[in-house]
């Protein structure tokens, strides 16, 4: 699911649907007829099966940080091919925008494809974000060396600061591209979605499926769009449509929710603190290394031992290639304090909600100035009030 259809899926619910639950209350003694929490909002009548949620316990102390990233979009796309440095071919893999930690394990398939065309043993690896670490991992289960070279390691690399949702096609491209980019695009997806169908289960649960809903006010079709400075990203969602459950529209009474439309969506969720820790361990007991340098231009790399190189460094290579296809669309998140009971996500009007192991992750999503921005500054501001709205829907949530 794109992280815009997170927000759009709120007004996709059908208003009928509603409306027949609230006609076709069960009759005395098989139902339970509750107002919202705190006494507001009209009574309505709850199915004995309903849906209970535990509250969220959204208050601005409880923010433990806020995070600015910087999404490295390109609107052709990701750029996976070969170049030549001197004397050692390099490999690109960067500009995925929002999909980094989705498509990760397809890109770097790719590259290291390109690597391996080389004949090459040793590989030198520049990154150690998403697209780093899983280059590094693939190349190692070819019988590869492999070495990392990278300004910053985990937790400190901008992967850190992603979400942590399944949403393979989150700005990956503009509308104008997507057709071209489509069929590449599809390969990466399903190669990153199987091979992420294999790390369910693990301790920590580095990957996991979650469950969850879309609330809004507006009937369908007025929910809210793009921020209106940002470009019409490509849809390629329709691609891979039959890889995860569908989304369904949830009636009146079967849910806790104040709002009249509501949807529940199903998707993977990306525990990233645990996650990033699983692929540093891997790669460091199958024997690689890892080196803390600094690369200023293109010219620095051929000072290293490896003859073929998988560039891996994002939003990075911008200022270390020259790169100005890179756009930087700024996105900020605060965490909560975790809560193990929070076990669903939330969409709703300018946030959403990640119940995230280390925390829950509240992002202010459709405002405008993001895009080619690369402030990391916090507005603390914006953060707070997103968690002030949130609370606010959760002190009117029904309780049975």
């Amino acid at each position: 699911m794109q992280r815009r259809q997170f927000l759009r899926n709120a007004g996709m619910t059908l208003a009928a649907a509603s409306g027949a639950a609230l006609a076709g209350c069960m009759p005395a003694g098989t139902r339970r007829a509750v107002t919202a929490a705190g006494g507001q909002g009209p009574a309505v009548c709850l199915r004995p099966d309903a849906l209970e949620l535990a509250p969220v316990r959204a208050e601005v102390d409880r923010i433990t940080g806020i995070y600015v990233c910087t999404r490295p979009f390109r609107a052709a796309g990701p750029r996976i091919e070969t170049e030549r440095l001197g004397d050692k071919t390099l490999v690109h893999n960067y500009g995925h925008g929002g999909s980094g930690w989705s498509l990760s394990w397809g890109s770097s398939t790719l590259a290291l494809q390109m690597a391996q065309a080389t004949g090459v043993r040793e590989l030198g690896v520049i990154g150690c974000g998403a697209l780093g670490l899983t280059s590094a991992l693939l190349a190692q289960r070819a019988g590869l060396s492999v070495r990392i070279y990278a300004k910053q390691l985990p937790p400190d690399v901008f992967s850190m600061r992603a979400t942590g949702l399944w949403t393979p096609d989150s700005r990956i491209c503009d509308a104008a591209h997507a057709a071209d980019l489509g069929p590449r695009w599809e390969t990466m997806a399903r190669t990153s979605f199987g091979m992420y169908q294999t790390l369910l289960g693990l301790p920590g649960r580095p990957i996991e499926w979650i469950d969850g809903y879309s609330v809004s006010d507006t009937p369908p079709g007025h929910g809210a769009s793009e921020p209106s400075d940002e470009p019409t990203y490509g849809d390629l969602s329709d691609r891979i449509s039959d890889l995860g459950p569908d989304s369904v529209p949830l009636p009146a009474g079967s849910h806790p929710f104040p709002q009249p439309y509501v949807h529940r969506w199903t998707t993977m969720m990306f525990n990233i603190s645990t996650y990033a820790r699983m692929l540093m361990s891997d790669f460091l007991a199958a024997g690689g290394h890892i080196e803390v340098r600094e690369f200023h231009t293109p010219g620095d790399l051929l000072q290293l031992p490896e003859a073929t190189l998988i560039n891996a460094t994002g939003y990075g290579a911008r200022a270390l290639f020259g790169d100005d296809s890179i756009v930087p669309v700024r996105g900020q998140t605060a965490r909560l304090i975790p809560q193990p009971e929070v076990t669903y996500g939330l969409g709703m009007h300018g946030l959403t909600m990640v119940p995230r192991s280390d925390g829950l992750l509240v992002q202010v999503i459709g405002d405008t100035g993001n895009f080619n921005n690369a402030d990391l500054t916090p507005d603390r501001a914006a953060s707070e009030a997103a968690v002030r709205r949130l609370g606010d829907l959760m002190a009117r949530m029904r309780r049975g």
